[in-house]
């Protein structure tokens, strides 16, 4: 078992059920190739909820240990669209797919923006300038709104994924 640190990451100012999920523009990744694309597009496109699933930078544990959870519990065919957002470049992204041959597609967001806008933005181990989103889940209506939602607030932090898969309408 690799020894770590649990940090506590403090609250998080991310959008609650009820609100509408703040919209963006970033390269979406799939394993062949990426383009820019809106999380609304992906929403109206979309039947049935989306689920909006932040993870660290792709060669981390927690990110690799999230996807295997949803991959190995079948969210693909759950949910209406399942998609990743990761600080991650979409070179590593493609990789990260490549190796992994998960059935998802990422955002990319090297810049972190688009965490900051949905307030779970943290540094990475006191690096000024560079972070990552927290771990979030957030399930979003065809309009956007936001029907439910998990944010960690430790890092390590993974939510129990039966209560998750409930609270996301899951089940």
């Amino acid at each position: 078992m690799p020894e770590f640190d649990v940090v506590e990451l403090g609250p998080a100012d991310h959008p609650e059920p009820g609100a509408d999920a703040p919209d963006f523009t970033r390269p979406l990744v799939t394993n062949e190739f990426w383009e820019d694309r809106t999380l609304s597009e992906i929403v109206a496109e979309t039947d049935g909820p989306t689920i909006l699933v932040f993870t660290p930078m792709t060669g981390s544990f927690l990110a690799k240990y999230v996807w295997d959870e949803l991959t190995e519990r079948n969210w693909d065919d759950r949910a209406g669209r399942v998609v990743g957002l990761t600080a991650s470049t979409p070179y590593g992204v493609k990789r990260f797919l490549g190796d992994n041959d998960y059935p998802f597609t990422f955002f990319s967001d090297p810049s972190n923006e688009v965490a900051d806008s949905y307030g779970i933005a943290h540094d990475l181990d006191g690096m000024t300038g560079l972070g990552e989103p927290r771990v979030a889940f957030f399930a979003l209506a065809d309009d956007r709104t936001i029907e439910g939602a998990w944010v960690a607030t430790e890092w390590p932090d993974f939510p129990d994924y039966d209560a998750l898969e409930a609270e996301l309408g899951l089940e």
